[in-house]
């Protein structure tokens, strides 16, 4: 019965938070029959680690979407998820391919930027959970899946910076914008990658295994802040994800909310993690995650803000 009760909730539509509309809503998942099959079927799983996790699946994949013939698929896509052409910065029709389209930037004046020294923001569009002390959370995806920062940086030096941090997990899903912003202002260092597969990171494939996300390739880059301290920003890669792409300058400053990279084509996630008492996350989506409930929200919004001299989370 434990493990009935288990699959069912593993099964489960996807329900999120929408920050905006202040109500739980029902994800509609992009290629969803193929994930659930992926990875709630032993066949499916079988077929998961016999290829869709290795780089050549996703090579594949991006090659499909580079081609010109790709470009004919741009407007089902956003017909049938509902997606504002009105944010692009060009019209749909001008995309050479799909996945020129899927990296697509969005006019300045979509994605305001909130104000305030003290303000930290959401670094990417998506789905979100946030904990405020990831070495005592109750859970990520479900209950008692967690895992510690050492592990997901790959370095226990670094990992030692952030315990008793705060941690913020952004997903992206296929129809979101895809690029990812900093979240406060500060100088960042250099991105360092760390070897790995390309799982999935849709609640689909995370509340099965929510190791995925420490399986898969990621960049791990350090910024260091004057309100914030260090942060550190994760960047995870996922299947049919072709890359992970970094445009910021290293060691040059940059302004919270600044443009610091984009992912070709796939679903894919940031992590963003705070040292112990340097950010106050904003009370609805601490109580949404709680009941390990994504929020979603867009990035620029305002994330949380950084306790006064003293305080701590």
């Amino acid at each position: 019965m434990a493990f009935l009760k288990g699959y069912m909730a593993a099964s489960a539509p996807i329900r999120f938070y929408h920050r905006y509309k202040k109500a739980l809503e029902v994800e509609q998942v992009f290629g969803e029959h193929w994930l659930r099959f992926a990875y709630e079927n032993p066949v499916g799983r079988f077929f998961v680690w016999l290829l869709a996790r290795r780089a050549f699946f996703s090579r594949w994949y991006g090659y499909k979407m580079n081609k010109r013939v790709s470009a004919l698929e741009i407007i089902p896509f956003i017909s049938k998820y509902g997606i504002d052409v009105d944010e692009f910065t060009k019209s749909a029709f001008d995309y050479k391919t799909f996945n020129e389209f899927f990296y697509r930037a969005l006019k300045p004046d979509t994605r305001p930027v909130a104000a305030g020294a003290k303000v930290a923001v959401f670094p990417a569009d998506g789905r979100h959970l946030a904990f405020g002390d990831v070495d005592h959370s109750p859970g990520f995806y479900v209950k008692g899946a967690t895992f510690t920062v050492a592990e997901l940086l790959g370095d226990p030096a670094t990992a030692a910076m952030f315990a008793g941090g705060a941690m913020l997990i952004s997903r992206l899903c296929p129809v979101d914008y895809h690029r990812f912003h900093f979240p406060v202002a500060g100088i960042p260092g250099d991105s360092r990658r760390i070897e790995g597969w390309l799982y999935s990171v849709s609640p689909v494939a995370l509340r099965h295994n929510l190791r995925y996300l420490l399986a898969n390739k990621r960049e791990v880059t350090l910024v260091e802040s004057p309100e914030f301290g260090t942060v550190a920003l994760v960047e995870v890669g996922a299947t049919n994800v072709g890359s992970i792409r970094q445009g910021y300058v290293l060691s040059r400053p940059v302004a919270k909310g600044d443009e610091k990279g984009l992912f070709a084509f796939g679903g894919s996630c940031v992590i963003t993690i705070f040292q112990r008492g340097r950010i106050r996350f904003d009370d609805d989506i601490l109580a949404q995650s709680a009941q390990h409930i994504e929020t979603y929200a867009k990035m620029g919004d305002r994330l949380g803000e950084a306790p006064s001299a003293g305080s701590l989370q």
